[in-house]
């Protein structure tokens, strides 16, 4: 747990103190404000990480107080403590600014997993910060990968994190999800970017054709083979190797590929010599390697060795709010290399965009943004320049009108779910959101869809 600087802004003495003494306990360096106006003072005069603020207290309130803290500090995260009569006023917090809320009197060791998340939120958005200075002073750009989805936020990080290492990196996720962008994003943080990054697709080619394009051959390894021929892990000397669709390769590649994970050396097809590389590994595959591995297909103590650190880039439809930001950037990109004036998109074709699950992900927009930049005989792209004019109906997301039927009774289903789940929490989110089993996120999304008050 990271050590935080928190400010407990509360007029009841013995409540104040209360909180203190857990929470300078639990390590964190704590403050104490008895009134709103003791409470500015302090944000003008020193530095906070979180203020906990009660909502009733006499003269200045708990949501003048969060407006003036933001004003001060846009970065200070605010808490507010309210009583249970008193919900619409913390909902009205969170649009102003709030961070969360938790209801009185507070349960301490709900308000102890609220602070850890808080804490664990800004350490994310910290570390994203200066890798995102490092990469700028080194003349490196993140802008290939966009995003917004804090999965996708956590990923970069982690890239960052293991770029400097020599582990092996096992990135999964469908086809068309990113995974050659991370790849290449943790080559070009490593101190290996001065030396190639090579690529082999190991489904694109044959068994014998990919043994000698990963090893090399020599001269007269097989009918053909006229001279000898320098392979991948050759080439990758000092660099990065990434090995894409790694679970279609052969038993027998998977043997050779094992041995230079162990020993990291290997012997060009039909020769003798012992060649040693010094290569970093990272593959990619869309396939269940562990189900592979069960099945007998994959050998387990390959699979061992290649993920040493794991990275799971998720598909388009559970990154739904990048679908945006990715079609804006395409448009921007197309626009500009086609030498053409494309503005934006209608509202029709975008929430047509919006209500696809993209089976093919970021490149099937990738490619229905390009093809529309590119037919497009207006500055604004339209729902005419799209390859679909309605959504199939086997693709289609939960929540469109094609599957009003079968929604309306779900979607009964699971607001009852949530009235219930909020009764029983006495309307704290966050304790509602553990019982659901889903996140404070996802919870405020369905808060909002179902317009519960």
């Amino acid at each position: 747990m990271n050590k935080m600087n928190i400010l407990i802004v509360e007029d009841g003495q013995s409540q104040r103190e209360m909180l203190r003494d857990f929470l300078v306990q639990e390590g964190h360096i704590i403050s104490e404000a008895e009134n709103g106006d003791s409470a500015i003072r302090q944000v003008l005069e020193g530095y906070f990480d979180l203020l906990l603020v009660d909502y009733k207290m006499p003269g200045m309130d708990g949501i003048e107080l969060l407006r003036q803290a933001k004003n001060i500090n846009p970065e200070i995260d605010v808490v507010m403590m309210t009583a249970h009569g008193t919900i619409e006023t913390a909902v009205e917090a969170m649009k102003i600014g709030a961070v969360d809320y938790i209801t009185k009197p507070v349960d301490l060791d709900e308000l102890l997993l609220l602070i850890n998340r808080i804490s664990e939120k800004r350490i994310l958005v910290k570390e994203n910060e200066l890798l995102r200075q490092k990469l700028w002073k080194k003349g490196i750009s993140t802008d290939r990968i966009i995003y917004q989805n804090p999965l996708m936020q956590e990923l970069v990080n982690m890239a960052g994190r293991v770029a400097a290492s020599r582990a092996t990196i096992l990135i999964q996720g469908e086809s068309g999800t990113g995974k050659e962008l991370f790849a290449r994003l943790i080559h070009t943080m490593s101190p290996r970017a001065g030396r190639p990054m090579i690529v082999v697709n190991c489904g694109a080619l044959p068994e014998t054709l990919l043994e000698s394009e990963l090893f090399g051959h020599e001269r007269g390894a097989f009918t053909g083979a006229s001279s000898r021929r320098i392979g991948r892990f050759e080439e990758a000397d000092g660099g990065t190797l990434f090995l894409d669709e790694i679970g279609e390769l052969s038993p027998p590649v998977q043997v050779k590929l094992l041995r230079f994970l162990q020993e990291r050396e290997f012997q060009r097809l039909g020769g003798n010599q012992t060649i040693r590389a010094d290569v970093r590994i990272i593959s990619a595959t869309n396939r269940n390697l562990e189900e592979r591995v069960k099945e007998g297909s994959f050998r387990d103590d390959l699979f061992y060795r290649l993920n040493v650190v794991v990275m799971n880039v998720p598909p388009l439809r559970e990154r739904k709010e990048d679908i945006t930001l990715l079609i804006n950037h395409f448009i921007e990109r197309f626009s500009s290399e086609n030498e053409k004036e494309i503005k934006g998109i209608s509202s029709e074709a975008m929430d047509l965009l919006l209500k696809y699950d993209y089976p093919g992900n970021v490149r099937e927009l990738e490619n229905i943004i390009e093809r529309a930049a590119v037919i497009a005989r207006d500055t604004i792209i339209t729902m005419k320049d799209l390859p679909f004019k309605e959504v199939p109906a086997s693709r289609v997301r939960e929540g469109t009108h094609e599957v009003a039927g079968m929604k309306g009774s779900i979607e009964g289903l699971e607001r009852r779910m949530i009235q219930r789940a909020l009764d029983e929490a006495g309307h704290n989110q966050t304790r509602a959101a553990e019982i659901l089993g889903i996140t404070e996120r996802t919870l405020r999304y369905k808060l909002k869809k179902y317009k519960f008050k």
